[in-house]
């Protein structure tokens, strides 16, 4: 039987072994954590056998990115392929509820939760996390890393970049980009293109800036 290894005791993965449980998928579960801590715990009920580089032991596990930030993915992904670890050990997980149409693309190691809407035309990169009733329309384009929260809705023909972050209940006016690394606040209402690493909250969304205090 084929073994699923989450990396990272984290919510996400959680949220991950309340999807797998509720499909009935019958792959062996483990769990691996870098935090010493964790080592011989349990995650509801699944065990979190030690280090993240003891997947290397373990060549025929198939592997999932169960970590919150898109940035800590991307770092754990370079360090695995830097390891010897091929694409090919990253299957996506999707809800068995949420329809993926013909046209439609969805990446290696993409996680995609419960109430999610794709239209036509969607293409959602590798490693890539869409919490619960996300609505994806026609023509996004995903990039991979990137984290879209619980109820995100985008507009048609919108581009997130890699590693971009979309905070819960966010929108995004079609048409428009949200670059590489940036940070969309919850509720917030994206009407214009947002820049590469910028934070943008409120409505409409404004770029953030952060106070340094001297």
């Amino acid at each position: 039987m084929t073994e699923l290894i989450l990396i990272g005791a984290s919510g996400l993965a959680r949220e991950v072994l309340a999807l797998l449980r509720s499909a009935g998928d019958p792959r062996t579960l483990a769990i691996v954590d870098d935090a010493p801590a964790r080592w011989g715990t349990r995650l509801d009920g699944v065990p979190v056998v030690g280090p993240v580089a003891d997947v290397q032991d373990r060549p025929e596990a198939q592997l999932l990115l169960c970590v919150g930030q898109g940035a800590v993915r991307a770092r754990l992904a370079g360090r695995l392929t830097d390891a010897g670890v091929l694409p090919d050990r990253f299957p996506a997980v999707v809800h068995t509820g949420v329809d993926v149409p013909a046209g439609c693309r969805i990446g290696a190691g993409t996680i995609v939760l419960a109430g999610t809407v794709i239209t036509a035309d969607v293409t959602i990169g590798s490693h890539v996390v869409v919490m619960p009733n996300v609505t994806l329309t026609h023509g996004n384009r995903i990039g991979s890393f990137a984290t879209l929260c619980a109820g995100v809705s985008l507009g048609g023909d919108v581009r997130i970049g890699t590693a971009a972050y979309l905070g819960m209940n966010s929108a995004v006016r079609e048409q428009s980009t949200v670059g590489a690394g940036a940070v969309i606040g919850m509720g917030a209402v994206v009407v214009t293109d947002v820049p590469a690493q910028e934070t943008w909250l409120g409505v409409p969304a404004r770029h953030h800036m952060r106070r340094v205090l001297i």
